[in-house]
């Protein structure tokens, strides 16, 4: 796999042209711009917001929008038919010796939309926009929604009432390159873009990892290529996990090779815990309900090793992927310990406080962040006092007390957050989503909107 890449050049350009086709943004009646994100730090790099709603061409960077070739398992069936179908790469910076995204959704149609008109509604962007924005707050590694542009039209849809509002969302993100991306590749058999895929993954989203792969084979470089995605793949379940988050649809044209998780449709966070919530309607079996997450991401990694045996047929890829399950467990006690502001090195003891701790949670039907609200750092006054008090009595309680006795706090200064003073924690539950969007629906009203992402924000960096 000995491909040239230069670091100071577009990514995306060296990659080819096998990679992806032009596109043509929409042209849209207005702009009006509803939605901001100032946290998305980018350095040396010119960008006039309003090139985010008619996405002209930016000087020395990509010269047309490019939507993005892959297929996919939905619902663990095969796809041949899609691909990037209103949404496209609209630019890539490079910001701290990081090449970053901006990819759009409700953009317009591609030559993937098939029969779809290629836009996003406003309400769709708004959810995008609270879902990121969330997920960040709670140490979720996930893209961000840099803006979002209400556009004038009116859609028309089957799942919320219509005509409704219509928008164009940008998202900043490290890549856009799915696990069907891969497969796409293996379907028709294109052997050496598998590897210069391979290859791309490797200089522009494991740069560190990278490092240590010269002067091996290309098996050696494959195996530990698909171990570093596994790797980061088991971190992101274990922190989806610990945020009773549900993405609810983790097809593996959803499945991001960087590690990010990305594209929010029809999200939930638990209001209580329960292992098979699901988030979308549609998925009336159950597929991607809460408890099965990491199955089914680890589901789509086989997938991936299937379609990278195309291009290497003695990659051993269910030997390399055993390895998901220790990842994933290590990765659900150390977010564990992080979300409570705990540490301990006694692994068996985490093992069996985080068992105990859902049981608990279970049994009690605490809401789902309440609990770890009151739980961080172990503070029995802080439990005496929340509204939840009544539960934290007997048996089951005394063990986890016991439990937690003998590990210590990581960070003081984090115990005394001014978040702590609450009553409750921030949440994100489907009625508050629907409140804010009714608020806007009706009388376009974006104050309840604003106001919680502030509330989200103001717990930035403790998780």
């Amino acid at each position: 796999m000995n491909f040239n890449w230069d670091t100071d050049a577009i990514p995306i350009l060296q990659l080819g042209t096998d990679f992806y086709d032009e596109a043509v943004p929409a042209a849209f009646p207005k702009e009006i711009l509803r939605y901001w994100n100032s946290n998305v730090f980018i350095s040396n790099f010119e960008l006039d917001k309003r090139s985010l709603w008619h996405f002209k061409v930016l000087n020395n960077n990509i010269p047309s929008p490019l939507a993005l070739r892959y297929h996919g398992h939905q619902f663990q069936q095969y796809n041949p038919q899609i691909g990037d179908g209103r949404g496209f790469l609209y630019a890539q910076i490079k910001n701290s010796n990081q090449w970053y995204d901006l990819g759009t959704k409700g953009s317009g149609q591609t030559v993937y939309s098939r029969s779809g008109d290629g836009r996003l509604t406003l309400k769709g962007a708004v959810r995008e926009a609270l879902a990121t924005e969330m997920l960040e707050s709670l140490g979720v590694n996930t893209s961000k929604t840099l803006c979002i542009f209400e556009t004038g039209e009116k859609l028309i849809r089957g799942d919320e009432p219509s005509p409704t509002r219509s928008a164009v969302l940008t998202r900043f993100s490290l890549g856009h390159i799915r696990i069907g991306t891969f497969q796409r590749l293996a379907f028709y058999k294109e052997t050496e873009n598998i590897k210069k895929l391979v290859s791309y993954c490797l200089h522009f989203y494991f740069q560190t990892e990278n490092e240590n792969l010269k002067n091996k084979s290309d098996l050696e470089n494959i195996e530990t290529f698909l171990q570093l995605v596994s790797r980061r793949q088991a971190k992101l379940a274990a922190e989806i996990m610990m945020a009773g988050f549900i993405h609810g649809v983790l097809n593996t044209d959803n499945i991001n090779i960087s590690g990010e998780l990305f594209d929010y449709g029809p999200y939930r966070f638990l209001p209580t815990y329960d292992p098979n919530f699901i988030a979308a309607y549609f998925d009336q079996q159950g597929l991607y309900c809460f408890g099965r997450q990491p199955h089914s991401i680890l589901w789509n990694l086989h997938q991936l090793g299937l379609s990278l045996k195309e291009a290497f047929p003695n990659l051993d890829y269910e030997t390399v992927l055993n390895t998901f399950s220790d990842d994933f467990n290590l990765s659900i006690q150390s977010k564990f310990l992080h979300r409570l502001n705990l540490r301990c090195d006694d692994s068996q003891l985490v093992a069996e406080t985080v068992s105990d701790f859902f049981k608990f949670m279970a049994a009690t039907k605490i809401p789902f962040e309440q609990m770890f609200f009151d739980f961080f750092g172990f503070n029995l006054n802080r439990l005496k006092a929340s509204i939840y008090s009544k539960f934290y009595l007997g048996t089951d309680f005394e063990i986890l007390k016991t439990h937690f006795s003998k590990m210590k706090c990581a960070n003081e200064a984090l115990n005394t957050h001014p978040y702590f003073s609450n009553d409750k924690p921030e949440t994100l539950l489907i009625d508050e989503i629907e409140s804010i969007w009714d608020n806007i629906d009706k009388k376009d009203d974006w104050s309840f909107f604003e106001k919680k992402i502030q509330s989200i924000r103001y717990m930035r960096g403790i998780y």
